[in-house]
């Protein structure tokens, strides 16, 4: 995204952090966090345990804090944690202990988003779908049901983490957590249940007694002790600031900024993928691909490579800059000077360009300073100049897809059809057409609605309204016409003439969604599915949504009485497909290139990877995504299985694995550049 394509914004963030071993007091005052009585700069970066792998987590902490990284941050994601009132889930890739745990081996601090509505293009916004069926519920208000299910997942949270002795005065890596998110995006939706609701947030979080700071982000009314933090592309613009003048300005999510940040956070550092069904609706499985590290956990360059040097340079005056007494100077109409001086006489300036046009020459304190448009350079003593945004000196990479296996064999796959429902055939029935989300209660994408037509017209017109996502209609088993919405538009019509029988038929529709709603006030109450179905002939329209409906919820996973068979000759609508193939050798990251299919889900030895849907294209004309991340920790040396459920007719013999892997194809290092910011010390002591 272009948050990293901006790097002149980070010059002047600032965090405190202590090193762990031992129990850390963790304080603020108007200017930082103060840990152990010390001020030190720091930069986090976001990365979502349940959005990589176990086995990845070691790398993934290892590389941030090599490019520079001081704390690790992530949300916590309650609809994984507990997927049923009272039953809690702890293990594989939701052992956020664990990952805590290895942050701290690897000498980092953490920073943990416990929300527990947490939006991040997360189905349902993290929120477990159990809660729509809680009696008077309104979810994120001032509501008895609601802040009783929150409080409790809360408290689950934070009482796990202090049996395992992970926060700061306990000798652990949290020195931060957050209650809600964004919630002044939605709060005057509410009305008078709103300010309540922020009131008694903060009031249940700060009575955990934790012992270190709780955050809300973007809500300028956070009660005391609780401190207002920033989300967003240019939080040093638009930040008003701290709502006291005793909390310091933290920056809980960080895409650009500009000035007096003394907390950021890169989001995302690593935003790995929606294994799955845990994207939220219209989101692809990648996710945030061009972060500093890739979904496959390389590093991607020169992004990683810059970052790291913009932290080393801010770092080289970090004492100076937390303590010392901070002026700006004017150097020009948009030009200015930054200038912190400190007790003993160290100086540190950070001269600024906000002009986007062009490239000036600047006077500073007797020197002239060439600066390129919307960038700042970093003066460590004031007079050299160790770093300019706009001067990457870091190598490039591109990520490089090697074919290991084929499937384009008949021979290899095995097939299985899903039967298309009559209504005679459900159990499940209504004289309306059923809300999809409230049927489903989200344990399947896919709800079938049937009804029978008597008809004397041969090719009326089917016309179906529906609040989305996607929708595949079938006339007495065949398919007749397929339809979607968009994110931005997820409602849409499908009107097909179709082929009807003389007399009775058979009216299968197959509503499907790609994900849920993840934000928004009052989310319990959004719908999905079917809104109005008629038929329109030569004697008029007949409204059907009125009829007696059949209803049946679709497939989750491969059914253990599935009757499997050779692969046939041209593939169908509905068709699962299975192939069985050998780990290819080597550790490199692997992928499954579906740009032959159209859309469906994957499964790797009964783990999903991810829905699917390759025929939605961009506005480019490009596929949404083609390929998609097997984790190595999925795969068995011997006899895995590649099993997929495809909706429309994509052709599985097209299918491949590849190995990942970046390698270096440039360097943009040239005489206008800048020495390496690890080679300004000497320089300096040279010059």
């Amino acid at each position: 995204m272009d948050a990293f394509c901006r790097l002149s914004c980070f010059c002047l963030a600032v965090i405190l952090v202590a090193r762990a071993g031992h129990g850390a007091e963790v304080t603020y005052d108007g200017r930082s966090l103060i840990i152990d009585g010390q001020r030190k700069l720091l930069f986090s970066g976001s990365i979502h345990y349940p959005r990589s792998t176990p086995d990845m987590w070691p790398s993934l902490i290892s590389k941030a804090k090599f490019g520079g990284l001081d704390v690790i941050e992530s949300y916590v994601f309650w609809n994984l944690h507990e997927p049923q009132p009272g039953q809690y889930d702890f293990s594989g890739r939701l052992d956020i202990v664990r990952f805590i745990k290895e942050i701290q081996a690897q000498g980092l601090y953490a920073c943990i988003r416990i929300g527990p509505f947490i939006e991040s293009e997360w189905t349902y916004g993290g929120l477990p779908f159990w809660l729509h069926d809680v009696p008077g519920i309104v979810f994120r208000s001032d509501n008895e049901p609601f802040k009783f299910y929150m409080q409790n997942f809360t408290t689950k949270i934070v009482s796990l983490f202090k049996s395992e002795g992970l926060y700061a005065p306990q000798g652990g890596p949290i020195i931060l957590q957050q209650i809600e998110n964004e919630y002044q995006n939605v709060e005057k939706g509410f009305g008078d249940k709103g300010p309540p609701y922020v009131r008694w947030a903060a009031a249940m979080a700060v009575g955990l007694q934790t012992g270190v700071p709780w955050v809300m982000c973007k809500q300028d009314d956070a009660p005391d002790p609780v401190i207002n933090a920033c989300n967003g592309r240019t939080c040093g613009v638009t930040f008003v600031g701290p709502n006291s003048p005793n909390k310091p300005a933290l920056w809980t999510e960080n895409w650009t900024s500009l000035k007096n940040g003394s907390f950021i956070n890169y989001y995302m550092y690593h935003g790995g993928t929606n294994f799955g069904r845990t994207a939220s609706s219209y989101i692809i499985t990648s996710y945030y691909d061009q972060a500093p590290l890739d979904e496959y956990g390389f590093l991607s360059q020169p992004k990683w490579g810059h970052l790291k040097d913009l932290h080393a340079a801010i770092k080289l005056c970090s004492h100076t800059i937390l303590s010392g007494v901070t002026t700006i100077s004017t150097l020009g109409q948009q030009q200015e000077a930054y200038i912190y001086n400190g007790e003993s006489g160290e100086c540190a300036a950070l001269l600024v360009n906000n002009d986007n046009a062009k490239t000036v020459v600047v006077q500073f304190q007797n020197s002239s300073y060439e600066l390129p448009s919307t960038s700042i350079s970093i003066l460590p003593d004031c007079k050299n100049v160790a770093f300019n945004t706009a001067k990457v000196t870091a190598q490039c990479n591109e990520r490089l897809i090697l074919p290991k296996l084929k499937f384009d064999s008949a021979d290899q796959w095995s097939e299985f059809k899903e039967v298309v429902p009559t209504f005679e055939e459900t159990t499940l029935r209504s004289n309306s057409l059923l809300e999809h989300m409230n049927t489903t209660k989200d344990r399947s994408d896919y709800l079938w609605y049937t009804v029978s037509v008597d008809s004397s017209e041969t090719q009326p017109v089917l016309s179906v309204d529906s609040l989305g996502h996607v929708l595949h209609a079938f006339v007495n088993g065949a398919p007749a016409g397929s339809a979607h919405g968009t994110h931005n538009n997820p409602s849409f019509t499908l009107e097909r003439t179709i082929n009807l029988s003389q007399g009775l038929n058979n009216i299968s529709l197959l509503s499907a969604t790609v994900g849920l709603p993840d934000s928004g006030a009052y989310l319990e109450r959004r719908a999905l599915g079917l809104q109005r179905v008629t038929i329109e002939d030569k004697q008029g329209t007949k409204d059907l949504s009125n009829s007696s409906w059949g209803y049946q919820v679709g497939w989750l996973e491969e059914s253990s009485a599935a009757q499997w068979s050779k692969f046939g000759a041209s593939p169908q609508p509905l068709t699962w497909y299975k192939v069985l193939f050998d780990a290819p050798e080597g550790d490199d990251p692997l992928s499954l290139n579906l740009g032959s299919m159209g859309k469906g889900e994957a499964w790797i030895n009964g783990q999903s990877i991810g829905r699917y849907w390759v025929s939605f294209l961009t506005a480019d004309g490009s596929p949404s995504q083609t390929w998609y991340h097997i984790p190595r920790s999925f795969l068995q040396p011997k006899g895995n299985q590649l099993v997929l459920f495809e909706e429309e007719s994509g052709n599985p013999l097209q299918i491949t694995i590849g190995s990942v892997s970046r390698n270096k194809v440039c360097t943009l290092v040239s005489n206008s550049n800048l020495l390496h910011v690890n080679s300004w010390k000497n320089h300096k002591r040279n010059s």
